[in-house]
């Protein structure tokens, strides 16, 4: 019985003060929920495959830039999916309204198409990353995809300039493919992991390179990375860029 009571007496001290502590932790929270409905912030589940703004380059998706009223499938120099491709012959146009349909649930509305990203269920921030893509519509993409990196650190971008002035050696590269495609899906579709099929060859080896300076965190990608060298990574990236989407 006195055990009951002490514990009793402790719930009445530490009850107070867990609901001050809880109190204080949703008033700091809340700013933080509150940008959940920012575009820009809503963008963060998309950076990881395209690029927007000026200068943007394509990386393994499109850049996004001049998105609104653009046919789908259409933009120069991008290795679309046939999937894409076609509801682009088919008529399909960028739009708010297309949009927000495609973006509910991607695989749905185009059916095999590559995108890995699964959808996003809330309305109210799809409209809200759609009115922030739209701020971009008139924007122009750069004219040279060689001249931009995809991340500002210097280390990165030395490294993968050496690997770049290399002639990466395709066969070479589709017998060292074994292991990638174990994640990655030759065919290009992506279910759950990002295509790397027809991907830009800057792209691909500044991604790599960044895996090995550790600007991107992946265990998986870390330990495969670190074992592979200049002319290896060369290779993948010749093998990988030269093959389509199906």
């Amino acid at each position: 019985m006195k055990q009951i009571g002490a514990a009793r007496k402790i719930g009445a001290c530490f009850l107070p003060r867990l609901a001050a502590i809880l109190f204080v932790a949703a008033f700091l929270v809340s700013p933080a929920l509150a940008d959940d409905l920012s575009g820009e912030a809503l963008f963060g589940q998309c950076k990881a495959c395209h690029d927007i703004g000026p200068g943007a380059r394509h990386k393994v998706g499109p850049h996004l830039d001049g998105l609104m009223g653009r046919k789908a499938g259409s933009i120069p120099g991008f290795n679309y999916s046939g999937a894409m491709k076609a509801a682009g012959g088919s008529g399909l146009v960028w739009n708010a309204e297309m949009l927000k349909l495609y973006l509910e649930r991607p695989r749905d509305f185009i059916p095999g198409n590559r995108m890995s990203f699964r959808g996003m269920a809330e309305a109210d921030k799809r409209d809200a990353l759609i009115g922030w893509l739209e701020s971009f519509s008139a924007v122009s993409p750069a004219d040279d995809p060689a001249a931009a990196a995809s991340s500002g650190d210097h280390q990165a971008g030395s490294f993968a300039d050496i690997v770049l002035a290399l002639k990466g050696d395709r066969d070479y590269g589709e017998y060292l493919s074994g292991e990638c495609v174990t994640c990655h899906q030759v065919s290009g579709h992506a279910d759950g992991i990002p295509s790397i099929v027809g991907v830009p060859r800057d792209y691909f080896v500044r991604a790599l390179f960044e895996y090995k300076v550790n600007i991107r965190s992946n265990e998986v990608m870390k330990l495969r990375v670190n074992n592979l060298g200049n002319e290896e990574i060369a290779a993948l990236a010749e093998y990988f860029g030269t093959l389509s989407p199906q």
